[in-house]
């Protein structure tokens, strides 16, 4: 059981507080897909985008598992997902990376708009042939000048449509292989940078994203984050941050959605008694606990050995394997509970299947996750 301070509790309760303004519109948010500009503003005057970056750089100065279980929080109370997507995004995506290997320079010019939500951000990693092989990403960086030229694209770029700042992943070196890549700070009006237009799709649809393309686009030398080469190790870092942020959001998602088909079970009737009494109703909400505080408790395990140094690759792909799946789960049952009410738009319940479904792909599709498990098992 994990013991959390009354600086945590305070920090988690205000963002409880901010669900009706979070919440409001979203399904209107969700038919047009547009990004929401007030509840973003909200969300930033909250402090939620600054938890794990330092005081220093506007931010709040927390760890990851508090960062976590305040963002549990987040997904509890704001039914709009797309919006907790871009939230964890703007978090991860090139404030994190900074934070560890960026150099002063680049923390003092960009973590403090990051921190209070001035600067959204994205990071350009996935590419349109590639998919999750990031080892043989086609974009490359060739070094010029007092700078680099980085010519490539990159697909499915979360929050791209709306980001003023992008962490871009390149090629730096000939070989294939962990020293090959490098990562970019690169800036939304840098020369060569263009932006393809919103993708309509199918979960999320709040969260924005687009195809980014490079073109001779010059980024100075000094904004390399760490050393060039070094860019794989800084994926690396940035994944397990990605998972363990966004996964316990979709935990509190389902908390929520189970106290909503526990409310619904217990009054809606068939034959005269609540559906809730009828035993395969009554096992299939088990499942969706069971699924929901294993998912929950693995997470923070995770949370707590990266906190401790320890080596997590297994914990992480295993975390991002149970959360995913039991997301998917949990809402196909919600859908089954409510029956044909769940199939309509009025409850909400298949705006969540579609909200949880994009969990099996991203992050590294549930394949790859179950590829490395198995290469750490000697397979």
């Amino acid at each position: 059981m994990i013991e959390w301070s009354k600086d945590s509790e305070a920090l988690r309760s205000a963002i409880g507080d901010l669900g009706e303004l979070l919440s409001d519109g979203h399904a209107d948010r969700d038919r047009e897909q547009t990004f929401p500009r007030a509840q973003w503003r909200a969300l930033a005057d909250s402090g939620l985008f600054g938890l794990p970056f330092d005081t220093k750089w506007n931010g709040i100065g927390q760890d990851l598992m508090t960062t976590m279980y305040v963002l549990e929080e987040l997904g509890y109370s704001c039914r709009d997902a797309g919006l907790n997507f871009s939230a964890s995004t703007q978090i991860v995506s090139v404030g994190v990376p900074l934070q560890r290997f960026g150099s002063a320079a680049l923390k003092d010019r960009y973590l403090p708009r990051i921190a209070d939500g001035t600067a959204i951000t994205a990071h350009a990693i996935t590419e349109p042939g590639g998919g999750s092989d990031a080892l043989h990403m086609a974009t490359v960086a060739r070094a010029d000048g007092d700078g680099y030229l980085l010519n490539g694209s990159k697909a499915f770029v979360t929050n791209g449509p709306v980001a003023d700042l992008f962490t871009v992943y390149a090629r730096t070196g000939d070989a294939v292989g962990v020293g090959s890549v490098t990562a970019f700070v690169v800036e939304r009006d840098a020369p060569g940078l263009a932006l393809g237009r919103k993708i309509s799709k199918m979960g999320l649809r709040s969260s924005p994203f687009c195809e980014l393309y490079l073109e001779d686009c010059r980024v100075p030398a000094e904004n390399v984050i760490g050393d060039p080469g070094s860019g794989f190790r800084i994926l690396d870092h940035v994944m397990k941050w990605e998972i363990l942020c966004s996964f316990i959001i979709n935990v509190g998602e389902m908390r929520h959605r189970l106290e909503q088909v526990i409310s619904y079970a217990l009054k809606r009737e068939q034959g005269g008694r609540p559906i809730s009494d009828h035993q395969a109703v009554a096992h299939r909400i088990v499942d969706m606990k069971v699924e929901v505080e294993t998912a929950r408790l693995w997470l923070y395990e995770t949370a707590r050995k990266v906190q401790s140094g320890r080596n997590v690759t297994v914990d992480v792909a295993v975390g991002k394997l149970l959360a995913s799946t039991a997301n998917v789960h949990s809402a196909l049952t919600a859908l089954q509970v409510f029956g044909g009410y769940g199939y309509t738009t009025e409850y909400g319940v298949e705006q969540q299947l579609r909200d949880a479904l994009p969990g099996l792909i991203y992050s590294g599709t549930n394949d790859i996750q179950k590829n490395r498990i198995a290469a750490m098992l000697g397979l």
